[in-house]
């Protein structure tokens, strides 16, 4: 059986770095991991291709080609995904649609034959033979959350991995907490489940042995969701980069406890990693407290942050604005909050209530609920009744993410972040990062209304923190991505 497995195309957000990714000459940040993985659970005599639409198209003769479609996508996706559907149909092809979507989802909506809802590798061999003789069921349904030392390893040979910034390795499914606006626990419950470490590192010697060198994202949703396991994984993965003199440079997501663990931060530095990235939300302890998100509560935010920047790890941040505890006042003091922080890429967005979550049912009680959403908290649509006026919520948004990425701004935040963290990037001449470095010069330098501010920032960078400037460089394309987004906002209503 010929087995097209498609990954649907991301709108054009401030996750998706698109405007970045152009710099190198790359098509996404990341492949279909889940896909991948998926097809390494599907029968071997089965013949199988990927499609990501992210980075290259969907022909009519892959779809002529294949016997069966398999789809997956996160919410966000679900306009793109139901697109596929449709044109698969098109063709006489039976479609199978899991992942994230498929449990945030109604099935109906999705419009496919065949739904997998929770995680696979429990499930897929059933439906493979299911389909193999006809009789497949509409819905498969996990009854348990599988061992994840059941899970293969991701089949790399069917992505080009050049077209990517970032390869991906997943640990731990899950997460202890229990955040009110969260549908990871719903998925994947609050008992972090963890993968054998000889199993990551198998994952990792996969990487190395294909040829990539460069960065590579832990995709948990909270890394250090289990501790002990964690930090023997990481001392396996410090022994590991030090065999191969470190070709890879970790990234991945934790929860901002990690700042009271000094070995564990000093561990995730000698195994590699350089980026964090944190659930902050929101300076506001009122609201943290009636979102449940109580980890973030009892601490001082900005020393947290400072801290873990302190060992040598950029720290990345959530925010969100439209909690029911808002106040007028909280566009300001996030964006105070920020620039104090030292955080260069502050990823705020609107509150959306995800169906599934805590949040969603308490908001449908209450008859708030709008519909929905669609999964893109950095667009200007609410899906919900806020407490506060929408159109000023909206217009809020709006003013937070065009001062915080003003030019001036950004780049004092990265200056910050470059005299706290002193990130050490490896001096790298590929052909990408030198058209990366061209293209800057003449984007941000040559063309922009902003080039003074550029030119000054990058003056300071050569100067002051001149062993930092490759990092200079990185942080200078990443603004431009968000500069651009801002520029594409609506104007106000109002």
């Amino acid at each position: 059986m010929n087995a097209l497995l498609i990954y649907p195309r991301f709108p054009d957000t401030y996750w998706s770095f698109r405007h970045a990714l152009a710099f190198q000459g790359k098509r996404a940040a990341q492949p279909p991991l889940g896909l991948m993985t998926v097809a390494a659970l599907l029968p071997g005599s089965w013949d199988k291709r990927l499609i990501d639409t992210n980075v290259e198209k969907l022909t009519d003769a892959h779809l002529a080609w294949a016997d069966v479609v398999l789809l997956s996508g996160m919410h966000i996706q679900l306009e793109a995904l139901v697109a596929l559907v449709r044109r698969s149909h098109a063709h006489g092809l039976r479609v199978v649609v899991g992942g994230p979507i498929a449990s945030s989802v109604p099935a109906a909506e999705l419009e496919a034959d065949h739904v997998v809802i929770g995680e696979a590798e429990d499930l897929i061999a059933r439906l493979a033979s299911d389909l193999e003789a006809d009789t497949a069921q509409a819905v498969y349904q996990s009854e348990v959350r599988p061992s994840l030392a059941h899970s293969p390893m991701p089949d790399l040979s069917l992505i080009r991995m050049k077209r990517y910034s970032t390869m991906t390795v997943q640990y731990s499914r899950g997460c202890p907490f229990n955040c009110e606006f969260c549908d990871i626990i719903e998925i994947y419950g609050r008992r972090p489940r963890t993968k054998p470490v000889e199993r990551v590192i198998a994952e990792l010697d996969q990487l190395y042995a294909a040829g990539w060198r460069g960065a590579v994202f832990v995709v948990d949703d909270n890394f250090i969701g289990n501790k002990a396991h964690v930090k023997v994984l990481l001392a396996a993965m410090a022994e590991w980069s030090r065999a191969h003199q470190y070709p890879f440079r970790f990234i991945t997501e934790a929860s901002l406890n990690l700042a009271d663990d000094h070995d564990l931060m000093r561990a995730m530095k000698d195994a590699g990693f350089s980026s964090v990235f944190l659930g902050i939300e929101t300076p506001d302890e009122s609201s943290l407290k009636a979102t449940n998100k109580l980890q973030n509560t009892r601490r001082d935010l900005l020393t947290s942050i400072a801290t873990i920047q302190q060992h040598g790890l950029e720290a990345m941040g959530g925010f969100i604005l439209g909690f029911d505890t808002d106040r007028e006042d909280v566009f300001d003091r996030l964006v105070e909050f920020i620039q104090k922080s030292a955080i260069p890429i502050a990823m705020v967005g609107l509150l959306q209530a995800m169906p599934g979550t805590q949040l969603f049912r308490r908001l449908k009680e209450e008859g708030r609920i709008l519909n929905a959403g669609g999964g893109n908290n950095t667009g200007c649509e609410l899906n919900f009744l806020p407490r506060m006026n929408a159109a000023r919520l909206v217009e809020g948004y709006r003013s937070v993410l065009r001062k915080i990425y003003s030019c001036d701004a950004y780049y004092e935040r990265v200056k910050a972040y470059l005299e706290r963290c002193r990130p050490h990037y490896k001096p790298n001449f590929s052909i990408g990062n030198v058209r990366a470095i061209c293209l800057s010069v003449l984007l941000q330098g040559v063309w922009a209304r902003s080039r003074f501010s550029y030119w000054k920032f990058l003056f300071t960078a050569a100067t002051r923190h001149r062993r930092y400037f490759g990092a200079a460089i990185t942080m200078a394309v990443m603004g431009y991505h968000f500069q651009v987004m801002v520029r594409k906002l609506k104007p106000s209503a109002t």
